[in-house]
């Protein structure tokens, strides 16, 4: 059997050595409850064979460059582990922060006036209904829904399998946002038609990490995103950036209630354009937000 600093360094030739050592750590801790202490006192060499024998599959999986959130069927997010798999996104922890933005500006504004939404459109009160739109495995819908009081919330996809597994996590975590599989283009043609009120009423929050790198990007790419990540998760057309957030931005023109707020994640190298597009759809107060990295992550925007 392998030691810890055996193991690790396998990983050396995809990774820095400290992230090599964090992943290792991960899968010690996830399949073998192995805490620190026990790593540097050498337990992993005290593995049966048989778990001798899965360690090595795993870290087999992890040289090909296959993400440990795919290898262990699991990723953290603001604070909760969701279940993943390949054909889902893997949750980041800059979409964890545009979580947090919402959380913080929708508690912080319930309380400030106890009657948020008015009666006359048709909610109740104190009900706050939110949509997330390419859901992925539902850590917006489900964190939002479980962090905000009194959240309706929907989390909506194009993929199938996206769905699936944002289904099982919400039941899974305790959440009642209701998951369900649609087109974002295919949404939008029916708020034109006046068909979506039947399913969501008015909305008073939308939120969207939609696909948003482009193709010319993947030179500056990691192999493993490449490799094993959805590219209907992340990528959009050269000549056409910001298709998904215009589609998405009409759509909440037209569902939004008056003063509803738009969130988007967004791409840094398109911040300027994706602001001219929300003001073409009348859309003010837009904000841009810098994740934890410094770079242009998150805007918000209010319908008015």
């Amino acid at each position: 059997m392998k030691t810890y600093q055996q193991l690790w360094q396998s990983l050396t030739p995809l990774y820095d050595a400290g992230e090599a050592q964090a992943i290792v750590r991960t899968v010690l801790d996830v399949k073998y409850g192995m805490t620190l202490t026990d790593i540097i006192c050498g337990k992993v060499n005290e593995l049966s064979a048989d778990e001798g024998i899965k360690l090595e599959e795993i870290i087999n999986r992890l040289q090909k460059g296959e993400p440990v959130q795919y290898v262990l069927g699991q990723a953290d997010f603001a604070g909760r582990t969701f279940h993943v798999e390949p054909g889902v996104l893997i949750p980041r922890p800059e979409t964890a922060e545009l979580c947090q933005w919402i959380v913080e500006t929708q508690n912080e504004s319930v309380k400030k006036n106890k009657e948020y939404l008015s009666k006359e459109i048709g909610i109740k009160e104190g009900e706050t209904v939110i949509l997330d739109l390419c859901t992925g495995s539902g850590c917006i819908a489900i964190t939002l829904s479980l962090e905000i009081p009194n959240a309706k919330v929907w989390g909506i996809d194009i993929s199938e399998d996206a769905t699936d597994i944002a289904a099982e996590n919400a039941v899974r975590l305790g959440s009642r946002a209701s998951i369900c599989t649609e087109n974002i283009f295919d949404l939008l043609q029916k708020a034109k038609e006046n068909r979506v009120d039947e399913l969501f009423g008015i909305v008073d929050i939308i939120v969207s990490n939609p696909p948003y790198i482009c193709e010319k990007e993947k030179a500056d790419m990691e192999k493993n995103v490449l490799d094993y990540e959805p590219d209907i998760a992340l990528f959009v057309p050269d000549e056409d950036p910001l298709k998904f957030y215009r589609a998405i931005a009409e759509f909440a023109s037209l569902q939004l209630r008056h003063k509803g707020l738009l969130y988007f994640e967004i791409n840094p190298l398109y911040e300027k354009e994706t602001r001219e597009m929300l003001e073409g759809f009348g859309f003010r107060d837009i904000e841009t937000k810098e994740d934890s990295f410094g770079k242009k992550r998150m805007m918000r925007a209010t319908k008015k």
